[in-house]
């Protein structure tokens, strides 16, 4: 099995084991925060900052990270910050999710393997504004009921893609955030210029997000004008000093 076929095994099986009514979840925050508009908002190139403890990629990146100390870090230089809902691969969850929410304004975006509807509902109901769904994980009919259970619930989806297919799927189903990832699942190996391709041919009129491979100025450089978005995490989480990362990167404090 690939590391995205194991993730999504376990993501499947944990699911299975705690699904419960949705009359159970806790009760949403509300309203839901605007993911997009703060996008649209930023000046210049916005971030997407993410808690990332691990990875399966880079193993331990931050293990015993606070979860509301880097929410409160992430808010002075961040538009919108993603969290980890996947325990056994990434070190996070959705009662980070919750214990996030409780210390930021940020818009949040839940950053699950979601396979299933309930997930969405579990998203909503621990603070998150919007979800990531990924066409390289659901079949498109599945990718359009999803996008309609998020939006439906007052979030945004960030559609993620990997190729040239993939977008073309999120593109039919109508996402408006794409996320285009430098990552190859499969491989775990990333490929900026193939990124900067499949930015280049998202439509007008789309929110472009840049994903993974963005470790220093360098690289982040090589979005800029083509991407209205980054989101990083494993940089970040891993600085020593990771306020001066950010600034170095291009977002200073605000």
């Amino acid at each position: 099995m690939t590391v995205l076929e194991r993730i999504v095994a376990r993501t499947r099986a944990d699911l299975a084991t705690r699904r419960g009514p949705l009359e159970a979840l806790p009760a949403a925050p509300a309203p839901p925060r605007d993911f997009a508009g703060a996008l649209e908002a930023a000046d210049g190139l916005a971030l997407i900052a993410e808690f990332k403890p691990r990875s399966p990629s880079k193993g331990a990146i931050r293990p015993d990270a606070s979860p509301e100390d880097v929410a409160r870090l992430y808010r002075r230089h961040a538009h919108a910050m993603s969290v980890l809902c996947d325990a056994p691969f990434f070190g996070g969850g959705y009662p980070t999710l919750a214990r996030v929410r409780a210390v930021t304004d940020l818009p949040l975006l839940a950053k699950d393997f979601v396979v299933d509807a309930y997930q969405v509902h579990e998203a909503r109901a621990h603070g998150a504004d919007a979800v990531l769904l990924m066409a390289s994980v659901l079949a498109p009919a599945e990718l359009a009921v999803l996008l309609r259970q998020a939006r439906a619930l007052g979030m945004e989806a960030l559609v993620e893609v990997h190729d040239a297919r993939e977008l073309e799927v999120a593109l039919e189903v109508g996402a408006r955030v794409v996320g285009v990832n430098s990552r190859d699942l499969k491989t775990l190996t990333i490929d900026l210029d193939h990124a900067a391709r499949l930015l280049d041919a998202v439509p007008a009129g789309r929110l472009r997000v840049a994903e993974s491979g963005l470790t220093d100025r360098a690289a982040v450089d090589r979005v800029r004008g083509r991407a209205d978005a980054a989101l990083v995490g494993s940089a970040i989480m891993a600085a020593d000093d990771p306020a001066g990362f950010m600034e170095g990167l291009g977002w200073p404090s605000r």
